[in-house]
């Protein structure tokens, strides 16, 4: 892995690092780009911007590693205040992460406050996805998706090229019917479970892709990366079929809206919240664009 993506996934995890990130006055430039806001209000403001521009979204409310049960209602409330507010936006979808309703410490709660968060979101005709977080936690997410999909077929769920699993997995969740969001990854893994190349990911990538394409499943196809957006639309000219492109909030933009004018569905991954580092520190290892906007934005300020 390249040694500084490898520094800012450790940073990620690191308390200390966080504290010093947060103090940075440059900081707040670079949440404004990758984040859709502070609270539900700023992130349905950037819901009807995307809407005008004709692009789909899905809102993620930020926060992880939640090991207590008020940590978990608070995200449980705050998704049953946000789904209603979403009914009006066209194919509405809200990104649920386990680990913020205590996967953690209450697997068989964490269940339940998913189940919660489904059926207020069936109710108003938004569907849900269960993000993918590290690789430990791969068997419990896609356990959980299957158990919500017995009663909402509709829930999604999320696979990592990185991993030397997804594409044996991307076959057994599309032969299901599964929608699944299928992108490269964006944690620190072992090379014994993650391929270690771009190379080796993107190959994997392609590969889980085909498998999504020729099967009853719904590929979801959240990339940036443009050489892997043209092999989709090539797929889709030999082989026409409903799926969606998926991008980052505040990541190449003009593609998204470009896309959309080709008329691709386009959905657009925007989280809001105050637990926004360990989301920004992901973004920046991804792409060394995103390092350069960060550094430029403390250069400025000096």
């Amino acid at each position: 892995m390249n040694p500084v993506r490898s520094g800012l996934l450790v940073a990620a995890r690191s308390s200390r690092v966080r504290s010093l990130i947060e103090a940075l006055p440059p900081t707040r430039t670079v949440v404004e780009r990758f984040v859709g806001g502070d609270n539900e209000d700023d992130a349905m403001r950037v819901a009807h911007v995307l809407r005008n521009s004709g692009l789909l979204c899905t809102i993620d409310y930020l926060g992880e590693d939640v090991h207590d049960d008020v940590g978990a209602e608070v995200t449980v409330s705050a998704y049953e205040s946000l789904i209603p507010l979403l009914a009006d936006t066209p194919h509405p979808d809200v990104s649920v992460k386990l680990t913020a309703l205590g996967l953690a410490h209450d697997e068989a709660g964490a269940v339940e406050r998913a189940r919660r968060i489904v059926r207020t979101a069936a109710t108003h005709g938004v569907s849900v996805t269960i993000d993918m977080e590290s690789s430990a936690l791969t068997d419990a997410t896609l356990a959980v998706v299957r158990t919500l999909r017995e009663e909402t077929p509709s829930v999604a769920a999320v696979l990592q090229a990185m991993l030397r699993r997804t594409v044996s997995d991307a076959r057994e969740l599309g032969a299901e019917g599964a929608r699944v969001r299928l992108c490269k990854g964006a944690y620190a893994e072992d090379d014994t479970v993650a391929h270690g190349t771009r190379a080796a990911i993107d190959v994997s990538y392609r590969q889980a892709l085909d498998a999504l394409w020729d099967s009853p499943g719904t590929p979801l196809v959240a990339t940036h990366d443009p050489v892997l957006i043209n092999y989709t639309r090539q797929l889709d000219l030999r082989h026409p079929r409903p799926f969606e492109f998926q991008m980052l909030y505040g990541v190449r933009p003009d593609e998204q809206t470009l896309l959309a004018r080709c008329g691709y569905a386009v959905r657009v991954y925007v989280p809001y919240g105050n637990e926004w580092y360990g989301y920004l520190t992901r973004r920046l290892a991804e792409r060394p664009a995103n390092l350069a906007f960060f550094l430029r934005a403390m250069a400025s300020r000096h």
